[in-house]
């Protein structure tokens, strides 16, 4: 008889832990619920600039995101997106970052901006949550710590670009000089300037003066002054001291500047080349992807400067007949633009990478399904066996016209010298 109720209660404990009764004795979960991975919705998070000097950017990365995204589903599980505002201002990325990951989100997504980038990255490093299509081509996060998927060309592939176009086409290196932004975005955009310049054996001396630059650290050091270089605050309309420092150097060397590789936001960057041509310079000026082309055309077409201006993109431009664009453009509409269009590569990279992890989606899972991804997004070449923890290595030259960025051809720009 005892033997029979020994039995008994041993079925029982047995049946009980098979159905997770037991507190304390539940089977574990396939996916742990900390991961932002539940039985009905993956969470993905994004910091970014919904409301301030560079609210543009952030507001057009953000619907690029929800339109890619919008009622997709990843083995049954719904997308669920979370938007928290930075106003590009790192100390407010801090807090956004930590206030998010107490939502329980599988990855962050399309965050803005480098300086942000920098103070959230060791955050989500440290929860192990992947960071996923940040607006971003600084070297942080190239590899960078932590899981980290870039889709886009880093700023030192596009700086290369146009280095080699001006300099196949007549310009010196002694001749290329650098207006950019006084944080590790700049300093980003300015190393790769550097390595540029040091590839076509440019002057010793303009190289050490990049170095000197490079070499401070600080909040806004005193960057001016040194070198073929101007640099403006973060989040400021101040162009003047920036072109001064410029000015400074050409009276100093004899040399004269004819183009000046930008690395900044949209706001500054279109009032800088209002204050060169009130100035009567003849300078051209090269943008990189992050000055945002939608919101830099409308600025310089409120200054009147119609020419003289050349960018790179690291999307397809928005006249492409490639089958993602003209997705994008569809499902857009009256949004389809230059950083929407990203922000819905971006979406829709993510998305299928996810719908091809063969087993349970997790962080983990998820990373081993990048390191082994390849394949077409719609005309655009994803690879991450080759290009490790970045996707695309697009770089698109194009210029400013009245029907927006163009592609940009040697004879143009050649043009353009005149």
């Amino acid at each position: 008889m005892a033997f029979s109720q020994s039995r008994r209660t041993c079925l029982s404990v047995i049946l009980l832990l098979s159905l997770g009764w037991l507190p304390g004795c539940q089977p574990p979960q396939k996916t742990a619920p900390s991961e932002g991975a539940s039985g009905r919705t993956v969470t993905f998070g994004s910091v970014l600039a919904l409301a301030g000097q560079e609210e543009g950017l952030g507001n057009r990365m953000k619907i690029g995101l929800e339109t890619a995204l919008k009622d997709q589903k990843v083995q049954g599980r719904s997308i669920r997106l979370i938007f928290k505002n930075d106003y590009y201002e790192p100390a407010s990325t801090q807090q956004a970052t930590q206030e998010i990951i107490q939502d329980k989100i599988f990855l962050m997504i399309g965050n803005v901006g480098t300086p942000t980038a920098k103070v959230s990255l060791p955050i989500l490093a440290a929860q192990n949550i992947p960071a996923v299509g940040f607006f971003t081509g600084s070297g942080i996060l190239r590899p960078g710590k932590g899981p980290i998927v870039n889709y886009r060309a880093s700023y030192g592939q596009e700086i290369k670009a146009v280095v080699q176009l001006a300099i196949r086409n007549g310009i010196t290196p002694q001749q290329i000089c650098a207006y950019v932004q006084n944080d590790s975005y700049g300093m980003s955009g300015l190393a790769g300037l550097k390595s540029a310049i040091a590839a076509v054996k440019g002057d010793p001396a303009i190289i050490q003066s990049f170095e000197k630059i490079l070499a401070m650290t600080g909040d806004n050091p005193q960057r001016n002054n040194i070198g073929p270089v101007g640099v403006y605050a973060r989040n400021t309309p101040d162009v003047v001291p920036g072109y001064q420092s410029i000015k400074a150097w050409e009276k100093n060397t004899g040399a004269q500047c004819r183009l000046i590789v930008t690395v900044g936001s949209y706001s500054n960057i279109a009032r800088f080349a209002s204050h060169l041509q009130q100035r009567g310079e003849q300078w051209i000026i090269s943008a990189v992807s992050f000055t945002g082309g939608d919101d830099f055309i409308l600025d310089l077409e409120e200054y009147g400067i119609r020419d003289r201006v050349i960018m790179t993109h690291v999307a397809p431009l928005l006249d492409s007949t490639l089958p993602i664009v003209q997705e994008a453009r569809t499902k857009l509409k009256n949004e389809f633009g230059h950083v929407s269009l990203e922000g819905y590569i971006v979406g829709k990279m993510t998305l299928r990478i996810l719908s091809d992890i063969p087993g349970e989606i997790t962080r983990e899972s998820f990373m081993q399904q990048v390191a082994r991804s390849q394949f077409d997004l719609g005309g655009v070449t994803i690879d991450f066996l080759e290009n490790n923890n970045q996707g695309s290595n697009l770089v698109i030259l194009s210029y400013l016209t009245p029907q927006g960025f163009r592609t940009l051809d040697p004879a143009i720009f050649k043009a353009m010298l005149q």
